[in-house]
């Protein structure tokens, strides 16, 4: 397999076999494999892209954006899309040996991906990535909100530092980026933009105020653009995981609060988004917010 090389935002790191890149565009190939036997005439096989056996056209693979894609809930995500078909563009702000492993996992289960690195609350960045899965692939059909950080503190002590950054990447990241995928949704007339909140702006929680208020804002946010974009068969749905992270569990240290994180059941929720996003049956599904959170939020 040939390495890949490292590329920071704007550009992509693309996975073997990379296409040949000309005047900094990127050019589409295809997978190894998908050249299908489609009739065979006086002894000859003829090969058609596309198409099977029997002549009837085969779907095209989906492309997928999937933001903060590097580790945790965002890396299952982009494993489960990826392994359903999906061409995957791996996000991640900072963490690019993680991302390129995802990529790397994505590969050697059949699936195709890149990764990008950008800054979801830098519009100018998430423009580019947008464009990236065009200009790779040709189209982008899910966008899977995900990106977010924390930064804790009790609301008497917060600084406006620590509240502006959490909202500017678990809100104005989701904004941005699904604004910048709506436009080319809407020019196609389809597409799937799946929001990943929290039962925490559901329920809040002690010492995480700006995190509460993002959330809170991903899920009425979820409802609006549902609103907007259903007349352009856009549908728009959010995950709320489960698990929220408490000023008891923060006084035990982040080891003990990193182990307690690790029990979120990372391949249910990444089994729902993959169905919101690509499965038949979610057709009909938009403007929901769906808990997995063992009932955490009853």
């Amino acid at each position: 397999m040939a390495s890949a090389m490292p590329f920071s935002a704007g550009l992509v790191s693309l996975g073997s076999p990379p296409p040949q890149r000309h005047s900094c565009r990127f050019q589409r190939y295809q997978r190894p494999g998908t050249l299908i036997l489609s009739a065979i005439r006086h002894g000859q096989v003829k090969a058609m892209a596309g198409v099977s056996m029997d002549g009837l056209a085969q779907p095209q693979a989906q492309v997928a954006v999937v933001t903060g894609a590097s580790r945790g809930i965002g890396r299952a995500i982009a494993v489960a899309l990826g392994k359903a078909g999906c061409k995957v563009i791996v996000n991640y702000a900072k963490s690019g040996m993680e991302a390129e492993e995802v990529r790397r996992e994505i590969e050697e289960s059949g699936g195709t991906a890149i990764t990008f690195s950008a800054d979801v609350s830098i519009e100018a960045e998430v423009e580019t990535m947008m464009r990236a899965a065009i200009d790779t692939w040709g189209t982008l059909d899910v966008l899977v909100n995900n990106a977010g950080i924390t930064r804790d503190a009790l609301l008497m002590r917060m600084k406006r530092a620590q509240w502006q950054e959490v909202v500017d990447v678990n809100l104005t990241g989701v904004y941005l980026c699904a604004q910048a995928a709506a436009a080319v949704m809407m020019k196609r007339k389809k597409g799937r933009i799946i929001n990943i909140a929290s039962v925490a702006g559901m329920i809040g929680n002690i010492g995480q105020a700006n995190y509460c208020a993002a959330k809170a804002g991903v899920i009425g946010l979820t409802k609006a653009m549902a609103r907007e974009y259903g007349g352009r068969n856009i549908n728009v749905n959010a995950v709320s995981p489960g698990w929220v992270a408490s000023d008891m569990t923060a006084k035990l240290g982040d080891d003990i609060e990193r182990k307690a994180l690790e029990t979120i059941p990372l391949e249910e929720i990444a089994g729902l988004v993959e169905f919101l996003a690509v499965h038949p049956a979610a057709s009909y599904m938009t403007g929901q917010v769906l808990p997995v959170d063992g009932g955490l939020s009853i």
